[in-house]
């Protein structure tokens, strides 16, 4: 089984748990990964990959071990650890930065 921890917004579209589980059959790679998340949770279909390109949305970002791999190809095998299920595939979403302060510049 390998553990998907998703972010709240798809959480909550999908009805499903911070974490889900899911089966790949063959090679764990992002697509494999993917392809079971939105075979287990339609909702989820088009939401996190462009639905006509297959593309991750370019707002998404995609972790395994502590690194982020949203760049690499969909089709290369991930970590034994997340093969494994010791480690999960971390789905995250958009983070905005900033301090959210304003401050008037000497003028």
């Amino acid at each position: 089984m390998i553990r998907v921890v998703l972010p709240y917004h798809l959480q909550t579209l999908a009805g499903a748990p911070r974490e889900v589980q899911v089966d790949v059959a063959g090679p764990v790679t992002q697509r494999s990964i993917l392809d079971a998340l939105e075979a287990r949770y339609p909702a989820l279909s088009g939401t996190i990959r462009d639905h006509s390109t297959g593309k991750r949305r370019p707002l998404v970002r995609f972790f395994v071990c502590e690194e982020d791999v949203s760049h690499d190809s969909q089709d290369a095998p991930l970590p034994e650890k997340v093969a494994s299920g010791a480690e999960p595939f971390y789905i995250i979403g958009a983070i905005a930065g900033g301090s959210g302060r304003h401050r008037e510049r000497p003028e």
